[in-house]
């Protein structure tokens, strides 16, 4: 009956559920197929498939660590309390051999792992294949890149062990966005990308930060910065306090005042602002600041298009089409690209959803889809729950919590779907987290957004932390880890 039911359900937090109820102990970090079993009486823990079936139980002390899919991390206390490492299968067949090692998949690229063994290291792939032989020492380097130590020097090599040039430097790099600087001697360095090839060479620039590429910063002995270009031309004099790289702009701050790099346009754009921050386009809304609590829309030039009076200004992006959301008192607006108003007057915005809004007139709430523009009654809602977190609507929760005409919660999606059904005196959410407690009478339980019981509804009170959940019913207490809401987090 177990396994009929694990296969009918979509997630792998309820087929964690299940299985621990099945099998009467904890199963954690269930994912693709596969958990761990632990025992708390005799510390063991073991490896359990979907159907329940336990395909690896040691009979030592151990713990077991889920990497990815079917591989996992044992570790083992030997007798003189040394501890031996190994990769494993589900099934527990060593794949790199239980050994007095160190195992290393916190920043594994392609299914790799590093092996710390007698103060020498090497590079196995998630199959127990040696990719780079035990050298001195072996860092991660970005995508799909080590530095391996050996000879004295450091080399580049790829993902698969192949070294990538025969250029010996003199300590690890990290490749960021596939580059990374090297500081020769004062004022002088070269720009490598990840290859070990030099794109540029810098012959009287001090460099700080290359993020921007092909543009850098500079900095001089004042600690002001400044712009070049990758060929040291000159962009903006090292006059600057600070500097915040964004992805089409560099913003620099001289006396409280922001100036805006457009890489496009090649030019530095003065404003009389603190700080600001792109919306999208060449628009921009300025940011509060104690002595100058309202917000603006400018373009990158400095030009005013929307008055600094409003509270809050947002960037928000439906269905692909970019449109800001302003705030002013109880006053909202909602401007497209053309800064020209969206919603017909009367209109309260209630949820903004990545394709539709939810909206409210006269104690009657719609749904607003962009690509169509039609007002659609939700009929069903008579009031939508608060969360508290926002201080605009817009929603990161893959539903709203609604009351209907009878008094009792449920959810909807944002096409209007229900997806908890309205039976609840109450339900509550959590930030980012996929458990919601829901409330019958006095007695509380936990469900997800699929509407799947995650702890029946029989306990007395509820308590959170950082973690989780924790449960109480008569003298009992029990435990229910969060998860991800947009997609479960699987082994941990």
């Amino acid at each position: 009956m177990i396994s009929s039911v694990c296969i009918a359900q979509q997630t792998d937090q309820y087929t964690q559920i299940l299985l621990s109820k099945k099998l009467g102990k904890e199963v954690r970090s269930y994912a693709n197929g596969y958990g761990i079993i632990v025992d708390p009486e005799t510390e063991k823990s073991g490896i359990v498939d979907s159907l329940g079936t336990v395909t690896f139980d040691p009979a030592d002390k151990n713990e077991i660590i889920h990497l990815l899919k079917n591989r996992f991390m044992l570790k083992v206390k030997d007798a003189d309390s040394k501890i031996k490492t190994a990769l494993i299968d589900e099934k527990g067949k060593q794949l790199i051999p239980l050994d007095i090692q160190k195992l290393d998949a916190s920043w594994s690229i392609n299914e790799r792992i590093i092996s710390t063994k007698e103060g020498k290291e090497c590079v196995y792939d998630f199959n127990g294949k040696e990719i780079i032989p035990f050298s001195d020492k072996i860092k991660f380097a970005g995508q799909n890149r080590f530095f391996v130590k050996k000879e004295g020097g450091w080399y580049i090599y790829d993902a698969d062990g192949k070294q990538i040039s025969d250029r010996k430097f003199d300590e690890n790099l990290y490749f960021y966005k596939n580059r990374a600087y090297i500081s020769s001697e004062a004022r002088k360095g070269e720009i490598i990308d990840n290859n070990g090839n030099v794109l540029n060479t810098i012959s009287d620039s001090n460099i700080d930060n290359i993020g921007a590429y092909p543009y850098l910063i500079t900095k001089n002995k004042k600690g002001k910065y400044g712009i070049i270009d990758a060929e040291e031309k000159r962009i903006a004099e090292e006059i600057y306090d600070e500097v915040f790289l964004g992805t089409r702009y560099i913003y620099l701050i001289k006396n409280e005042k922001v100036s805006i790099f457009s890489k496009e346009a090649k030019q530095v754009f003065p404003t009389e602002f603190s700080y600001v921050k792109s919306l999208f386009g060449n628009l921009f809304t300025t940011q509060k600041t104690l002595k100058s609590p309202k917000m603006a829309v400018i373009r990158v030039n400095g030009e005013l298009v929307v008055p600094k009076e409003y509270d809050n200004i947002e960037g928000i992006k439906i269905s692909g089409e970019d449109f800001i959301y302003l705030i002013k008192g109880n006053e909202q607006r909602f401007l497209d690209k053309d800064l020209k108003d969206v919603l017909e007057p009367g209109y309260q915005i209630e949820r903004i959803f990545p394709n539709s809004l939810v909206l409210r007139k006269d104690n009657t709430y719609y749904r607003y889809t962009i690509k169509d523009k039609k007002y659609e009654e939700l009929k069903k809602v008579a009031t939508i729950k608060e969360n508290g977190v926002f201080y605009y609507p817009q929603t990161i929760f893959p539903a709203m919590i609604c009351r209907n005409n009878e008094g009792l919660y449920g959810m909807i999606d944002e096409n209007g779907k229900e997806i908890i059904p309205f039976i609840y005196d109450d339900i509550t959410t959590f930030l980012s987290d996929n458990e919601i407690v829901v409330q019958k009478g006095d007695k509380y339980g936990v469900i997800n957004y699929q509407n799947e019981p995650l702890k029946e509804v029989v306990y007395d009170k509820y308590s959170t932390d950082k973690q989780g959940i924790k449960l109480f019913k008569d003298k009992i207490e029990d435990y229910l880890y969060f998860t991800d809401s947009i997609g479960e987090k699987g082994s941990q």
